[in-house]
């Protein structure tokens, strides 16, 4: 039996700005609920889960502040180690020659009563793709 994979929504396109601050999600990977982010950069997003390849520590310096001051790299806030955000490889570091793993992302156009927006400013929306590694965690239980 197979079963159909949705996208996840994760915020509007305007969230995300080149070389400026990400937006975390989260994922189920092996069973554990795992930080997971997307950033744009050079136009296209792009996402990892958020865990440095040299200690599975979280990237982000604060809340959704991935890159560093230049906004070209891709920053870990703990060693220090450097990656592309275009492809996710560590330059620089103790990592170098690691990388992070990634999350299929992409930018769709955001559905209006059932049917895409158009015009030349239409409105986008960030999803990522779930699949056999990366999977949607469970809904939290809710407070009864």
């Amino acid at each position: 039996m197979s079963e159909t994979v949705a996208p996840q929504p994760i915020c509007a396109g305007t969230a995300l700005v080149d070389g400026g601050l990400g937006v975390r999600f989260e994922v189920l990977v092996g069973g554990h609920r795992t930080p997971a982010f997307v950033i744009r950069y050079d136009g296209q997003v792009y996402g990892y889960l958020n865990q440095c390849a040299h200690v599975p520590m979280e990237l982000d310096w604060s809340e959704g502040q991935f890159f560093e001051t230049s906004g070209l790299y891709l920053m870990c806030a703990t060693h220090g180690a450097t990656y592309e955000p275009n492809t996710g490889h560590c330059v620089g570091g103790p990592c170098r020659g690691g990388a992070l793993q990634p999350v299929r992302v992409e930018e769709q156009l955001a559905l209006t009563d059932g049917a895409p927006s158009g015009g030349a400013a239409a409105a986008t929306t960030v999803v990522w793709w779930p699949d056999a590694y990366i999977q949607v965690p469970d809904a939290p239980a809710s407070a009864a």
